[in-house]
């Protein structure tokens, strides 16, 4: 059922909540959601890639660290 919501005449703080208000039914109504067959694919070549040690895991704090310098 489409829905006019008007995106333009919003805030930020509205569309973020509003987004979050999408978010929250999305989480609460997961029955429906399937994901793709790529996403499985993906995951078993991860898992090969870290299981042969061509993949390191790198702990949280080195990860945001990571990210952090890519936003600089």
């Amino acid at each position: 059922m489409p829905q006019d919501i008007p995106l333009d005449s919003m805030s930020v703080s509205e569309k973020l909540q509003l987004m979050e208000e999408v978010w929250t039914s999305l989480c609460e109504n997961t029955g429906d959601v399937q994901s793709p067959d790529w996403h499985e694919e993906v995951l078993t070549e991860r898992r090969r890639r870290l299981e042969s040690g061509e993949t390191k895991v790198s702990s949280w704090d080195e990860a945001k660290a990571r990210l952090s310098k890519l936003g600089q």
